[in-house]
């Protein structure tokens, strides 16, 4: 048994459970590996080969990308999609990469704001583009099962450069305009 797998151990017992019988026996073990899967984020490098843009210059948009993540503040879950738009300069990234980029920072323990803001940022680094836009909407468990425990109850946050924080009436209203367009759509 590992240190992690240990600390389950008098979790259980600390809770009142028998950690011996037949249904917790494995649990620490399971726990681990679901922690260890969880906050797989940290351990993540994103290849960040770019390619020439070869002129393309308009909005590159990819919606809703499943996010799962854990609260730093509890450790229980939040989980959404993300949505991602840049206007490529030079570079264009393969779009496979975003589902990668969310989860290199969306598996680690995290809050959402920090986690918006750190996809935008490797975007902006990695391609240099005209603007980047990330809108997440997520769920937290933390309000869902515990405190105020409000089922449904979404949080939404946003990080913007350049193109889209400097022509709000023009590239950020498009996105947004898109974003609402892929919502109807996929319901």
């Amino acid at each position: 048994m590992s240190a992690i797998s240990d600390h389950v151990l008098g979790i259980l017992d600390r809770l009142g459970e028998d950690p011996t019988r037949e249904g917790l026996q494995k649990t620490p073990e399971r726990v681990e590996r679901a922690l260890r899967e969880l906050t797989a984020g940290y351990h993540l490098e994103v290849d960040a080969t770019t390619f020439d843009a070869e002129g393309a210059n308009q909005m590159v948009c990819q919606w809703n990308i499943p996010t799962y993540s854990l609260c730093e503040h509890h450790i229980l879950p939040f989980v959404g999609v993300t949505h991602i738009g840049y206007i490529p300069k030079e570079r264009i990234v393969g779009l496979s990469k975003f589902k990668r980029i969310v989860d290199m920072y969306a598996r680690r323990l995290q809050i959402q704001e920090r986690m918006t803001r750190q996809i935008c940022d490797f975007l902006e680094e990695a391609l240099s583009p005209r603007g980047v836009m990330v809108v997440v909407e997520a769920e937290h468990f933390c309000m869902t099962m515990r405190g105020v425990q409000a089922p449904g109850t979404l949080t939404t946050t946003s990080a913007v450069t350049g193109d889209f924080a400097d022509r709000a009436e023009g590239s950020r209203e498009e996105f947004l305009i898109l974003l609402n367009r892929s919502r109807k759509e996929s319901r």
